[in-house]
């Protein structure tokens, strides 16, 4: 464990630095704005994720798992690539405590210019490479047009400010326009019969809105600031970080070139259906990670604070993420029914992918704590490890089992990385047992779970939707209950923060004599 913050280490004093003295006051302190800000991204990310996972289903009805397959080849052999050039610069900008925050944003905002210029060479030249590795000249001209959509994303740095500041709601309204735009326009061209081409377009369409809807609101005027000791600062924090996200690269991409080669361009679809799927159960993740790295970075010299807010963020996410993951894991044969007959092979990932999910919510913010601190060495550990057991354990298993040897590989790489997480949350706290803290947050989904189990036991024909909806009620309705039983001191605090507090009473005007 670090050791102990200095005397002078004032959260409120710290928050004013960041948010201004007037609006700390407002907020009530750093828990409260934390809170408040969880609703707030609550809201909207858990409204447009869902707008998402409700795109997906609605394209997939309409489009051919060989469709999906190009679409899937595209998004992840182009998306990862881009995936690089994510290096930190946002996160080392909200890390930064600078005097003149201006410039500061306009510095941050050069270097993410200049890596998105380099990195959009990169993927216009990797296009006509990754038809030919594929053997498909599908992609060409989609993967022209999603290369795009590369400087839209930069020019949506503005928003980074008010994440900065904690301004929640005026970064989430800002941001609303890329994902709303995306879904109109995907459904719209999908419903059409513009096959994998209503995805490549919808995504470009839904960048660009966001990016002119950044650059009209900016809070600061852009300009070019170019330092050296300004790349330093921020190479140092990224390099890691671009281990990282290599290793990710590595991952994804040997995971679709595997899977293309052992079980075709259909389950690569399948693959990347039921990753889409499973991926919903991170949007929890994110509202709470997001919202609270501005609070972490300041108040990052705070090691008991820091114990206190990783605790019991994790287990608001694990009330979120295990009874998603699983109850997807129970229900993925009647979700792949209703997809129809084209998926009816996706049924065993879906199934696996929502295990793996559950599970992956287990210490999940580690690497948030370690970049708010400055120290992102050990998550270029991790990544590395993970990129090697991936490697050496599923590929092997893709090739030799196909797509139920790419899930049981998927689920050993899943418990490696919680054993690394483990390892070094023990390092950052002292004596933290990462199993032991899981386990009353999964306990309300264990009734829950063998409920359903129970019942399919007894059951007998086939399983109309009536059934199905009441057993998912009745999932949900253990899960809730359970978890009230469980973690209502943990939701009545979060209750607390998020409500206004009461004015003190006006002292009482003394009686004249």
């Amino acid at each position: 464990m670090s050791a102990a913050a200095p005397p002078d280490a004032d959260p409120r004093a710290a928050l004013e630095r960041r948010v201004g003295s007037d609006r700390a006051k407002r907020a009530g302190g750093l828990r409260r704005l934390a809170a408040g800000g969880a609703v707030v991204n609550a809201a909207f990310l858990v409204a447009l994720n869902g707008l998402g996972l409700l795109k997906g289903f609605v394209v997939a009805a309409f489009l051919t798992a060989h469709d999906y397959g190009v679409w899937g080849l595209l998004f992840i052999s182009l998306g990862t690539l881009y995936f690089l050039k994510d290096i930190g610069v946002a996160d080392k900008f909200v890390q930064q405590d600078e005097e003149d925050q201006e410039l500061a944003f306009q510095k941050a905002f050069t270097l993410e210019l200049m890596l998105t210029g380099a990195f959009l060479l990169v993927m216009l030249a990797a296009v006509p490479l990754l038809a030919l590795v594929y053997g498909t000249s599908q992609i060409v001209a989609p993967g022209f047009a999603v290369c795009a959509i590369v400087p839209a994303l930069a020019l949506q740095s503005p928003v980074w400010v008010y994440y900065r500041r904690m301004d929640y709601l005026r970064q989430r309204t800002l941001q609303v326009a890329d994902p709303v735009v995306a879904f109109v326009a995907t459904v719209t061209m999908a419903i059409a019969g513009l096959g994998y081409w209503a995805l490549v377009l919808g995504v470009l369409a839904g960048s660009w809105t966001g990016a002119l809807v950044a650059l009209r609101f900016s809070p600061y005027p852009l300009r070019l600031r170019f330092e050296r000791a300004t790349l330093r600062s921020y190479a140092s924090f990224s390099w890691p970080l671009f281990l990282v996200n290599g290793s990710s690269v590595v991952i994804v991409q040997a995971a679709v070139f595997v899977g293309q080669k052992a079980v075709g361009l259909a389950g690569v679809g399948i693959i990347t259906l039921a990753s889409s799927i499973s991926a919903y159960t991170d949007q929890a993740d994110a509202i709470v990670t997001q919202t609270l790295y501005p609070a972490i970075c300041a108040v990052k010299d705070r090691t008991e604070l820091l114990f206190e807010t990783f605790v019991k963020s994790n287990r608001l996410t694990l009330m979120w993420g295990v009874p998603f993951g699983v109850g997807l894991s129970l229900f993925a044969d009647d979700l792949v029914r209703a997809l129809g007959p084209r998926w009816y092979g996706a049924a065993g990932v879906i199934r696996a992918f929502g295990l793996i999910a559950a599970a992956a919510h287990i210490g999940f913010n580690w690497h948030a704590f370690y970049r708010a601190r400055g120290d992102t060495r050990p998550l270029a550990v991790v990544g590395v490890l993970l990129m090697v057991v991936f490697l050496a354990v599923a590929v092997p298993l893709t090739y030799s089992d196909g797509l139920d040897g790419f899930a049981w590989g998927m689920a050993i790489v899943a418990a490696v990385h919680l054993a690394a997480r483990a390892y070094y949350l023990r390092r950052l706290f002292a004596g933290f047992a990462i199993f032991r803290h899981a386990l009353r947050a999964i306990a309300p989904t264990v009734p829950a779970a063998g409920a359903i189990l129970l019942l399919r036991a007894v059951e007998s024909g086939g399983r109309p939707a009536g059934l199905v909806a009441g057993e998912l009620v009745l999932y949900g309705a253990i899960t809730i209950a359970a978890t009230w039983l469980f973690e209502r001191d943990l939701l009545r605090e979060v209750v607390s923060y998020v409500r206004r507090p009461r004015a003190a009473p006006a002292p009482a005007t003394p009686r004249s004599a």
